[in-house]
């Protein structure tokens, strides 16, 4: 990233408020989870509007790139620079060429949503719900106890949502359920970029961990991890059914409503 650019923001801003309880009312400031729209430009292209909050936006931009399948590899990336504005951020990536052809062959103008992850597509054949069969798994789960684990401990990992109660988390971790890395946005598909873009920037093999989100489990959610052959991906709420589908498809162990007692296995037939 240039050294020029801004520092990234909290991810909050304060907001005076009006608190109403029990026939009471009390003036106070509140933290707000912070929305704003981010335009990812590849190789002087603008290609996609996010609304997200701008923190870890270079690892957003690198997640996004692999994620959608703008590029193969983290590795394909040659530069990146994020530019912050008050009301808005911009970040910049230089592409390896072939990538940038294959962009522009399948050229999509996409106004991005948080819970949205299809609009300003042309038609459902656009849509990509068919993913590859992941690998034979490289890591062994012991679903109860590592879901256990992780449910106990996400909490104390989420900051911002402490800060606002308005974002999602998407956390990595290590097949006996310890939490490594946590990233928070508006946008629980924004949040699982973050998350894979960082994995990738730092070289970390995502066949040996599993994510654990604080949402549903989304169609794009599933196939964005299947993409990058996470073999687990748990939610502590439910699938839709198109998830489940596509984790099905992809051999992807797909569990939700994971509590520190208690989970759902939408894919018994899948092991790890």
């Amino acid at each position: 990233m240039s050294e020029e650019t801004p520092v990234e923001r909290a991810g909050f801003v304060e907001r005076a408020i009006v608190r109403h309880q029990a026939g009471q009312s009390a003036d106070a400031i509140d933290h707000v989870a912070e929305e704003i729209p981010v335009a990812l430009v590849f190789n002087g292209i603008s290609h996609v509007v996010m609304m997200a909050t701008p923190r870890d936006l270079e690892a957003f931009a690198y997640g996004f790139a692999l994620t959608e399948g703008v590029v193969a590899s983290a590795g394909a990336v040659f530069d990146c620079e994020v530019f912050l504005h008050p009301d808005s951020a911009e970040v910049a990536l230089r592409i390896a060429q072939e990538d940038f052809v294959r962009l522009k062959d399948r050229r999509r103008q996409l106004t991005g949503r948080t819970g949205c992850g299809v609009c300003g597509i042309d038609s459902i054949d656009m849509l990509d719900l068919q993913p590859a069969a992941l690998p034979p798994s490289l890591i062994h789960v012991d679903l109860p106890t590592a879901l256990a684990r992780a449910s106990a401990g996400l909490r104390d990992h989420q900051a911002l949502m402490q800060a606002t109660g308005g974002v999602h988390a998407a956390a990595w971790c290590t097949p006996d359920g310890e939490i490594v890395h946590v990233f928070e946005d508006v946008g629980r598909h924004n949040g699982l970029d973050k998350l894979i873009g960082h994995l990738a920037l730092h070289d970390i093999d995502m066949r040996r961990g599993f994510v654990f989100l604080s949402s549903r489990g989304s169609y794009e959610l599933a196939r964005k991890a299947a993409r990058m052959q996470i073999p687990l991906l748990a939610t502590i709420s439910a699938p839709s059914s198109l998830a489940i589908s596509i984790a099905t498809q992809a051999g992807m162990k797909l569990v939700g409503f994971c509590r520190q007692d208690a989970y759902v296995d939408y894919t018994p037939g899948i092991t790890l």
